[in-house]
């Protein structure tokens, strides 16, 4: 099993990776999307039948691409997938811009500040079976304003209400990746603070993260699982690079 990674470590190790010319950032970010709906339907069989609803919550950086790549993959099972994005697609990374795209040729895309008012307008029999949160991961460098407190807020909300299961890509966001350490801003109200939204099952890849064995961000990660994204021979700790 390889050791906790941190976050530059995997930058390094993803750098490595695609600078070899073996594999692509599309390449990673695709594999990364398919391993975490394969995890997610290996945790709960159930979901891999019938006709399911998903909300899939998108970054503005490569987490959210993976996000992207998980939307355009359920789809194709057939779910009915309500995508929503915090940031402008112009200002995402190209690769993430590219899964953005290829979703958005198959369904909207809804900004972030919009998931409240849907969630609250939500009839019971249109609830999800699944969240997904892709919007922060291991380059979170700065505490996450009031907008995505209050959507992830709402997403909680609707997840408890409807029983749906919740999948974090990475870590929940707001977790620092190497101190465990949650990061939000004040509340603007003053009132408590913004937690991140509560994951059954954390999907990391290549390697487990600082946080999901310590600090405070610990307890929001759920059963974590480590998948396999092909990166094992740039990394120099491993035994078996």
């Amino acid at each position: 099993m390889p050791e906790p990674a941190t976050a530059a470590r995997i930058r390094a190790i993803e750098s490595a990776a695609i600078a070899s010319g073996a594999v692509t950032g599309l390449d990673l970010m695709a594999r990364a999307g398919a391993e975490a709906v394969a995890a997610a339907l290996a945790a709960w069989p159930a979901l891999a039948a019938g006709r399911r609803r998903a909300v899939v919550l998108c970054g503005p950086g490569n987490n959210g691409g993976d996000g992207f790549v998980m939307a355009r993959l359920l789809r194709e099972r057939g779910w009915d997938v309500n995508v929503f994005l915090f940031g402008e697609p112009a200002r995402m990374p190209p690769d993430a811009r590219t899964a953005h795209d290829a979703w958005a040729a198959q369904g909207p895309v809804r900004p972030l500040a919009e998931l409240d008012a849907w969630v609250r307008a939500m009839a019971a029999a249109d609830r999800p079976d699944l969240w997904v949160d892709a919007m922060f991961g291991t380059g979170l460098a700065r505490p996450l304003p009031a907008e995505v407190g209050r959507a992830l807020e709402a997403a909680g909300r609707a997840a408890a209400a409807g029983g749906a299961r919740v999948v974090a890509v990475d870590m929940p966001s707001g977790v620092d990746a190497d101190t465990g350490r949650v990061m939000f801003a004040p509340r603007p109200d003053a009132g408590p603070p913004f937690r991140p939204l509560q994951a059954d099952l954390t999907v990391t890849f290549h390697a487990a993260k600082p946080c999901h064995a310590a600090g405070e961000g610990r307890a929001f990660c759920g059963r974590v699982v480590v998948a396999d994204i092909g990166l094992g021979p740039w990394d120099g700790h491993r035994h078996d690079a």
